[in-house]
Formats: C-alpha cells, sequence, structure tokens
C-alpha cells in the first residue's frame, strides 16, 4: 500500500508508520490503526451513551493506553488525553482561517499541530522540529491517511492527537 511506496530512512532510527481512517469517529465506533506492514497495532474504542465524546486507545493486545474525553463548557473546543505518563489537553485555536490545534503537555514541551486539518495534511511541531506529519497523499484509498512520526515520539500520545484532531474537525 501506500507507505511502502515511501523512502525508509537508511542511516539511524527509524519512523514510526501508521494509517487511520478519516472521519470515521463517531460514538461508539471502533477501527484498528495499522502500523505501516498493516498490522494491527492501536485499536481506537468509540464509547456510545456518554455525555462528552470519550474513545480508548488500546494496544494490540487489548491493553488501555490512553483515555480521551471531550471537555465540556469551555470557551474553545477541547479534548483530554490521559496516558499512564500523565496527561495533554488538545485545544482548537481561536483565531485564524485555517484550523490550528494547541497541545499542552503535562510535564513536557508543548506541541502545535497547523496545516490543512480538514484535508489531513498537517505537522505537528514541538518547539518549530517536527514531530510527526499526518498526510493523505501517501495513500490511493479513500477515506485513509497516514501519520509518520518521527524517532524518540510516543506514538500513543502523537495517535491520540490525531484522533482528537479529527474528532473536533469531524463536526
Amino acid at each position: 500500500m501506500g507507505f511502502r511506496d515511501r523512502r525508509h530512512h537508511q542511516d539511524g532510527p527509524v519512523v514510526q508508520r501508521y494509517q487511520m481512517r478519516e472521519k470515521l469517529l463517531s460514538i461508539g465506533d471502533d477501527y484498528w490503526i495499522e502500523n505501516d506492514s498493516g498490522e494491527r497495532a492501536y485499536k481506537v474504542d468509540g464509547k456510545a451513551l456518554r455525555l462528552r465524546d470519550t474513545f480508548e486507545l488500546r494496544d494490540a493486545s487489548g491493553a488501555d493506553v490512553a483515555k480521551i474525553q471531550e471537555r465540556k463548557l469551555r470557551v474553545r473546543d477541547s479534548m483530554k488525553i490521559e496516558l499512564a505518563s500523565g496527561h495533554a489537553i488538545v485545544r482548537k485555536a481561536l483565531i485564524g482561517i485555517r484550523d490550528r490545534f494547541t497541545i499542552d503537555v503535562d510535564g513536557g514541551s508543548d506541541l502545535k499541530a497547523h496545516g490543512n486539518i480538514v484535508d489531513h495534511e498537517y505537522k505537528i511541531e514541538r518547539d518549530g522540529d517536527v514531530v510527526a506529519e499526518v498526510s493523505k497523499k501517501w495513500f490511493r484509498v479513500r477515506d485513509t491517511y497516514g501519520v509518520e512520526i518521527q524517532p524518540g515520539q510516543d506514538a500513543a500520545l502523537v495517535l491520540a492527537i490525531t484522533v482528537c484532531i479529527d474528532a473536533m474537525t469531524g463536526d
């Protein structure tokens, strides 16, 4: 498929690549995130019958990795990610024509997501350095996009951020 067409970094650590489904995140939806070998890596479990959007991210063995929950009654849209290592808050920026997001990471450097969010062509950055790139251009399959995560980054956090952004822009 698409990721296999991309060049792998020969020198140094390998980037992590995942394939996600587009705009299918509604309450009650479950789907698998696959790695670049086509293997199921994480499951996104949309919890039904909740007052706020809630998703759980589980690894391939079924262990909980992250809980993602919409934060109600806020001035701007936001979602909270709870990980074993701490939590993060994803907020939609108030200003600008294009969607932008800030991610406040508990105990770490904050992140920003910007680009063409709606079309799944954006980057997630920390202090000006690209942490991950999200793109549809790597796939010919409709309703699919890829997430390429740089070496040394927390894949569960980055994937949870993409779930939040997709949920917050899918309305």
